[in-house]
């Protein structure tokens, strides 16, 4: 039974994206693997970009910086 993590910044990703991550990481697990599909899980978490940390700050902040 595959379980797989998936976590991204909670910022403008649609359901439609997610959806096709979900089928395509389901689709790369049974190609490479021969996992059955049945039994893969795949979770997306989504993580406030004031939660996430990069290079010494939160996400939030650093995206503010990197657009000037």
């Amino acid at each position: 039974m595959p379980f797989v993590s998936v976590r991204i910044t909670r910022d403008g990703v649609t359901r439609e994206q997610k959806a096709r991550v979900i089928s395509e990481i389901t689709a790369t697990l049974q190609r490479v693997l021969g996992k059955d599909p049945k039994l893969t899980h795949i979770v997306i978490e989504e993580v406030d970009t004031d939660n996430w940390g990069y290079a010494g700050m939160t996400t939030t902040e650093y995206r503010k910086t990197d657009q000037e």
